[in-house]
């Protein structure tokens, strides 16, 4: 091991994001499995070729894959999949391509977007309707496409029933439905669903699949679930600089998370351990949970002297400077000890609180 082979303390443990976790073993196999010799570059390698067959499984016959690096390239490539350069995608306020992607829809495509103020994070036709005008009007960017978030921002979680609802009323407006799919796999394991359930079997249009947050090294995909639509994606990608060189390293990464069941066991497992944790802070006193737990997110009020001292012990966001909401995140790697801990500590913090 050389002296730049390892720079950080591996026992340290934390709730800040799901993408703060290492990488699955069976992923890392997967890597080091197609390492030998050369394959074409680009795509043109069998390992993406074969990725085709592994998302038609979960998505439908009619999916077409295409990997990138990263969700916001992917969430860029597939609205711009979706609309002209006048059109508009109507939101949640709280969506991850409204808040967290430092507007590169809006800078790097060029896209205008409708933000709707939600309760749970989740749209509806009637919220949508709230942007949904302005057709034929010159002066204002066209209300095109409606973007979900599945799972949302807040950690709440869209039925087959929603979704089939949202698309189906966005469709008879004339407008496209895509879903940001960071958590996907999260989703499906609280729906108990597969996951074309809630995409392509209620109406979806175009997906953007996440991998990293659930045991990649790095990778998306965006999906499109009709071939006979958006057949300007490859191009969009490139353009967007998303196509990787080197692809079968990102798709072979797919292949051993989606073509068995490795999937669903990190996403269950993240699950759980977010059940378990809220479980557990709810004797704490002081504490309060802010919605019912549905993926791997658990959001919670406490005292913000309480949140920096907590900080300090386990890595985890303040959520609203505001409010003194704060997230703590489950992933595929946490523990119980690592819940058992954190617990304790929150514990001790508050009662330091309540004392002073």
């Amino acid at each position: 091991m050389t002296d730049a082979a390892r720079r950080h303390d591996t026992g340290m443990r934390g709730f800040a994001s799901d993408n703060n976790a290492g990488v699955h073993p069976e992923v890392l196999a997967a890597i080091a499995l197609v390492n030998g010799g050369h394959q074409p570059a680009y795509g043109s390698d069998d390992y993406t070729a074969h990725l085709q067959q592994i998302f038609r499984h979960h998505f439908g016959e009619q999916a077409v894959a295409y990997p990138v690096f990263s969700g916001t390239g992917a969430n860029v490539i597939a609205l711009q999949a979706l609309l002209p350069r006048w059109g508009a995608v109507i939101v949640a306020e709280s969506a991850h391509i409204n808040t967290d992607e430092c507007g590169a829809p809006e800078k790097m495509a060029g896209i205008k977007s409708y933000p709707v103020a939600t309760p749970d994070g989740k749209l509806t036709p009637e919220l949508i309707d709230r942007q949904a005008w302005g057709w034929g009007n010159e002066h204002r960017a066209q209300p095109m496409a409606v973007s979900l978030s599945q799972c949302t921002e807040l950690g709440t979680c869209y039925s087959p029933a929603e979704i089939r609802a949202i698309c189906d009323h966005a469709h008879e407006l004339g407008m496209l439905v895509h879903v940001d799919g960071a958590r996907l796999a999260n989703a499906a394991a609280f729906l108990d669903e597969p996951m074309r359930r809630f995409t392509t079997d209620a109406g979806v249009d175009i997906v953007s699949f996440g991998g990293t947050k659930n045991g990649l090294l790095l990778g998306e995909a965006v999906v499109v679930l009709d071939s006979g639509k958006f057949r300007d994606v490859a191009y969009l990608r490139m353009m967007s600089m998303q196509l990787a060189s080197k692809m079968r390293f990102i798709s072979v990464q797919f292949e051993a998370l989606l073509g068995g069941d490795l999937w669903l066991r990190n996403a269950k497992h993240a699950n759980a351990m977010a059940v378990r944790l809220e479980s557990a802070v709810q004797g704490i006193d002081g504490v309060r949970l802010m919605r019912p737990v549905q993926a791997n997110s658990v959001f919670a009020v406490l005292p913000r002297e309480a949140t920096e001292r907590l900080q300090k012990r386990f890595p985890f966001y303040l959520w609203n400077e505001r409010t003194g909401e704060v997230r703590w995140m489950c992933a595929f790697d946490t523990t119980i000890e690592d819940i058992d801990s954190f617990v304790d500590a929150l514990g001790e913090e508050m009662r330091t609180t309540s004392s002073l």
